[in-house]
């Protein structure tokens, strides 16, 4: 087993990385920013060095510095965590070339898979279900025209190198893609660098759901059940829950039978997701596979007793999976929901000292931090700042235990989106399972759009 793993991030998912490797017994390395150095991450870990300022450019995107850290703490392995540099496949080459092993897939995959256009091909040719729409990288609005005539309204323009919903719109009719269409070029060009479009076909009030998949370097490939992801603003996932109350046993099945093939399609090793659009007749289609961990991979531990990130250092290691598909029993229910440090009515990030932070306690009630109490929440990252985890027997215990959770925690000297989180788990909608991706525009205030 490898000795010592330098983990490539901050935050939450860094210290989540860490308290695995130790319990494996595998020294660790943290890596952290000027404005980190007071981090838990970086307390946490056996060894921690400075990479740079705040800004990730100067720091956490700092291929360069982090590889000489590597180098300098002896690593056998680096992981990405997710975000920042995890689905970069230049990086996960040049952890190779330097001889250190990348925890997740191959930097070909990662590669393949990142562009959405080379995705949707790719998934085609394996068989799996698409959405309709156009498998060529737009750049002109004519072209766009063309296209979407063929394909008839309303579309989804997307963003072929896109992510997070940068690029991404929803088009009504010609007029609205002959207004939206250069601006979002534009704005995918200016993120990822690469301004190609697409468009695909509106599924109309649909679900996101998700299916997590291990895979060995081997061809062995299992899946564990799905995720319901489709409580989203702006399309940024909020609150996710395993398994899903609208998915029945012979959809799950061959959701994630599906998955699996894709994942085998594609050489795919190490854990990874493959995201699904699926409208109220329960027809799925691919929409985009994430090649490593996910924000949301707790409720899938919490319901299958599975520790992703250890099973992603043994895949990584070159063993073979232990579990087979016979043996995966989903049991119980888990529902995750992502604390930000936002204000609740604006959305703006909400930085400064927590003076306070009290949280909940109880069986089976999860917590993965970014933050103690005395600390800065800096503005130059992601908001969010924890995610807190429920799980019990059946979902109406979960969401019961969630709302109470809710109620005890406390944060002060910061806003948080604590309000928001309790208006969605109290909603009548959202017990009786109508969760889909129009939730938040349904059901809640409109000051929280």
């Amino acid at each position: 087993m490898f000795k010592k793993i330098l983990i490539a991030n901050r935050g939450e998912i860094a210290s989540r990385i860490i308290r695995t490797c130790h319990s494996m017994g595998i020294e660790t390395v943290a890596v952290y920013s000027e404005a980190d150095a007071n981090a838990p991450h970086v307390k946490l870990a056996c060894e921690a060095y400075l990479i740079g300022k705040p800004r990730v450019n100067e720091s956490y995107l700092n291929v360069e510095k982090i590889i000489e850290v590597a180098k300098r703490a002896k690593v056998d392995a680096i992981h990405p965590g997710y975000g920042f540099l995890s689905e970069n496949s230049l990086f996960a080459k040049v952890c190779e070339e330097n001889g250190f092993v990348f925890i997740g897939p191959t930097p070909e995959v990662i590669e393949k898979m990142g562009d959405k256009l080379q995705a949707r091909l790719a998934m085609e040719a394996a068989g799996v279900p698409i959405v309709p729409g156009n498998s060529t990288p737009l750049f002109e609005l004519e072209k766009a025209k063309e296209v979407a005539e063929t394909i008839g309204f309303p579309l989804m323009l997307k963003a072929s190198a896109g992510g997070g919903g940068i690029g991404m719109q929803v088009i009504q009719n010609m007029n609205d893609l002959e207004k939206l269409f250069d601006g979002n070029r534009k704005r995918a060009e200016s993120f990822f660098g690469n301004g190609a479009m697409f468009l695909e076909k509106l599924i109309e009030n649909p679900r996101h759901i998700e299916i997590q998949i291990l895979a060995d370097h081997k061809g062995n490939t299992v899946f564990l059940g799905e995720r319901e992801c489709s409580i989203q603003r702006r399309h940024q996932k909020v609150v996710e829950e395993a398994p899903s109350k609208f998915v029945d046993n012979q959809t799950r099945k061959n959701m994630g039978e599906t998955a699996v093939k894709a994942a085998k399609s594609i050489g795919y090793s190490n854990a990874g997701t493959v995201e699904f659009i699926v409208d109220d007749e329960k027809n799925y289609y691919f929409l985009e596979m994430n090649t490593r961990l996910q924000v949301e991979h707790p409720i899938t531990e919490e319901i299958t007793g599975l520790d992703l990130v250890e099973q992603q250092i043994r895949i990584a290691f070159g063993e073979l999976l232990n579990i087979q598909q016979s043996e995966v029993e989903l049991k119980g229910h888990s529902i995750e929901v992502r604390i930000y440090a936002e204000d609740p009515v604006t959305f703006y990030p909400s930085p400064g000292k927590v003076t306070k932070l009290q949280l909940p306690t109880g069986e089976n009630i999860r917590h993965e931090l970014a933050i103690e109490e005395g600390l800065d929440v800096s503005p130059f990252y992601d908001p969010m700042i924890g995610k807190l985890i429920v799980t019990s027997n059946l979902r109406e215990e979960s969401i019961e235990k969630l709302a109470r959770a809710l109620d005890e925690y406390e944060i002060e000297g910061i806003k948080s989106n604590i309000p928001i989180l309790k208006e969605i788990i109290r909603h009548p909608e959202f017990n009786k399972g109508n969760t889909t991706t129009s939730f938040i525009n349904n059901y809640l205030s409109l000051s929280h759009k």
